[in-house]
């Protein structure tokens, strides 16, 4: 038994370690693929569709101003302030799903690039706690503008569309350096369901939402 203990120490600490390594590396190498990405490709594939894995990585300072704003207002609005962890929205996500009310999550923008370049998307208490785990890692190693660049690049954004470069040309037939502030704000709009909804033919509900991100653009900053 305790040759077992001495093991299992022994790979605990080894994953520590290959966890802290794995962070450090990704502040100077861009993520080369995700899980998410290679489980919708087979979706697709399942589906009938064509295999697609539309992604192509652009630099922070090749992003439009207007697009890192509107992923702020509209996914995470202490995105600056907090330590990973957005208190007040886990708190009010909490209040509302236990009154039955939509499901709806509290997630910063740490937690989904913890989610998204670390681990994989189906729901369990075990991946919310390594969620945690990587969440409290990247916000130590990496500097707001480097959660922000990962953000923008693997997040999905449509049906085998991920990040900022790949959405402006499927959507508007542009690069992500040149989005107008509507632009940017309806393919921020479209994040809860980039398989259902449209940023080229957005609904009622996502033309809402995509004006009033508009609307408080002006008052969120963006690392620099």
């Amino acid at each position: 038994m305790q040759s077992v203990g001495l093991w299992l120490a022994r790979m605990v600490i080894a994953c520590f370690i290959f966890s802290i390594i794995w962070v450090a590396l990704l502040i100077f190498m861009n993520p080369p693929i995700t899980y998410l990405q290679i489980k919708r490709a087979f979706e697709r594939k399942s589906a009938g569709k064509e295999w697609k894995i539309d992604k192509q990585w652009v630099d922070y300072e090749n992003i439009s101003d207007n697009l890192k704003r509107a992923a702020i207002a509209g996914e995470d609005a202490h995105f600056l302030t907090h330590h990973g962890f957005d208190t007040d929205a886990i708190k009010k996500a909490f209040e509302r799903n236990k009154a039955g009310k939509k499901l709806r999550g509290g997630s910063t923008i740490s937690q989904q690039v913890a989610k998204n370049v670390f681990l994989w998307p189906k729901r369990s208490w075990f991946r919310k706690g390594l969620e945690s785990y990587f969440t409290v890692l990247i916000e130590i190693f990496w500097s707001k503008k480097r959660i922000l660049e990962v953000y923008l690049n693997v997040i999905e954004m449509g049906q085998g569309v991920y990040g900022a470069q790949a959405a402006s040309k499927y959507y508007f037939y542009k690069s992500a350096s040149s989005l107008s502030r509507k632009q940017a704000a309806l393919i921020i709009a479209i994040l809860p369901s980039p398989n259902k909804w449209d940023a080229r033919s957005p609904s009622a509900y996502v033309n809402r939402r995509a004006n009033n991100i508009v609307r408080y653009l002006k008052y969120y900053k963006i690392p620099d």
